[in-house]
């Protein structure tokens, strides 16, 4: 079997694994009070040329957006997401767990629009009786999105002109970052994404590391005892080394950025190889993640050899499936799923 399941199916990056093991007998701090995290959140600061920024370090997504949102919100404030946001859908209603509502907004493969955006936020005040419902406290985008697509510039520009408007902070989820930043299509850069956000964070799980997140507040904006309300919701890893050696790893001569354009490339040899055969796209992705419509009886003969994600029905015969490629795909995997289409 093949697999393109999902972008975290491989380990570590032999450097990190290398670093690791080289590390392993040093005495160290706990908490990520230690050299190497401090280490890395200085090389992650000059890599989003954000000296007055703060770097925090979680072990995964799920975990780092329920942190960050109800940390960042007031008890009475909501987050605003696009309806297909991860936030919204993929994480077993992690963040209203917390007791803060997503605010679902429509989606544009997987994207937000900056003027319903706005007109949501308008609509809220403008309504009378907004004062007995939940306040719009934070915007949500990931970049890329669910769908493997990415916010241009301008796209980004716009969404953060309307939460400068409004005083509300804009939070990008960077679980694929790296994918993003690498995609032929992009013309943002990691000091961009820095600009144009107060919280973002640069995934490390689906992008080289063992696990792992590092959380970016861009202009010095970290919540008030951080560290602890990290505690409080469980997730203060003791051996903080773990994240800040893999992160500091990945920080050096550019592996991180180095090793996302594999998946950009494995994954446009799947889409030409798709296209070349007359294979049905769901929407175009620039990234990592390619959703294709199969008929059903099709899809149960390649999950023979194959291994991919159920995305949705999308119709009583076809399944949208996705095929995802990660820092690790190997192109010979590639080639054989060629040959088997």
């Amino acid at each position: 079997m093949i697999s393109f399941e999902s972008d975290y199916i491989e380990g570590a990056h032999p450097k990190i694994l290398e670093q690791l093991l080289k590390t392993n007998l040093e005495q160290l701090s706990g908490y990520g009070h230690d050299f190497y995290t401090d280490r890395a959140r200085e090389k992650i600061k000059k890599a989003c040329k954000k000296d007055n920024a703060d770097v925090a370090f979680l072990v995964g997504g799920t975990q780092t957006n329920q942190i960050i949102i109800d940390t960042v919100l007031k008890p009475y404030e909501g987050v605003i997401a696009a309806t297909t946001g991860h936030v919204s859908t993929h994480e077993a209603g992690a963040i209203e767990y917390t007791g803060h509502k997503v605010l679902c907004i429509p989606e544009h493969e997987g994207k937000m629009n900056a003027k319903e955006l706005s007109q949501f936020i308008e609509d809220f005040y403008n309504d009378g009786n907004h004062e007995h419902e939940v306040f719009p406290g934070m915007v949500y985008i990931s970049q890329p999105t669910e769908y493997g697509t990415i916010y241009t510039k301008q796209e980004l520009t716009d969404i953060h002109e309307i939460c400068s408007k409004y005083k509300i902070p804009l939070y990008i989820d960077g679980a694929r970052l790296g994918y993003a930043l690498m995609s032929k299509k992009s013309d943002l850069t990691l000091s961009d994404i820095a600009s144009l956000c107060d919280i973002f964070y640069i995934g490390g799980t689906k992008v080289g590391a063992l696990c792992g997140e590092a959380v970016v507040f861009t202009h010095n904006n970290k919540p008030e005892h951080f560290e602890t309300q990290i505690k409080q919701h469980g997730a203060l890893l003791a051996k903080g080394r773990l994240l800040g050696i893999q992160f500091d790893t990945l920080f050096t001569d550019d592996l991180y950025f180095n090793i996302s354009r594999n998946a950009i490339e494995t994954a446009d040899m799947l889409k030409e190889a798709f296209k070349a055969r007359n294979y049905q796209f769901f929407l175009d992705s620039p990234t990592n993640q390619q959703f294709i419509i199969l008929e059903n009886k099709k899809m149960e003969e390649l999950k023979k050899e194959v291994c991919f994600s159920f995305w949705q029905k999308y119709d009583d015969s076809h399944t949208v499936v996705r095929f995802a490629t990660s820092w690790a795909t190997a192109k010979e995997n590639v080639e054989k799923l060629i040959t088997l289409l």
